[in-house]
């Protein structure tokens, strides 16, 4: 599997990188796709010690972020992003296989 599936950007490495050294343990980011939310899909981002056998990894500037074989489908060409504005900051997926997605960023339906 090649990074061109899931991108991460040099702002959303830097954060997980930054909130990792934070834990007791060595950590790396997951990001799923589970079902729910209000727009039928949901983004989750979680920090997990062990990859699984089915996961892309994709490691940059120090941090590690991994992805199930069954959220890749959903991601293909997709970024993770840390975006920092006036209402606040987070975690954001740019989906381009998302048709439609909620007001707050974080469910999407294809």
């Amino acid at each position: 599997m090649s990074d061109t599936q899931f991108a991460v950007t040099p702002s959303a490495a830097k954060r997980i990188a930054l909130l990792a050294s934070r834990e007791a343990k060595p950590v790396m980011m997951r990001v799923a796709v589970l079902g729910g939310g209000c727009s039928g899909f949901q983004y989750n981002f979680s920090f997990e010690e062990a990859r699984n056998d089915d996961d892309l990894v994709i490691e940059r500037d120090g941090a590690a972020v991994l992805v199930d074989s069954t959220s890749l489908e959903l991601l293909k060409g997709s970024e993770l992003d840390y975006v920092e504005e006036m209402v606040g900051a987070s975690f954001q997926v740019k989906n381009p296989n998302a048709s439609s997605s909620c007001g707050c960023g974080n469910s999407f339906s294809v």
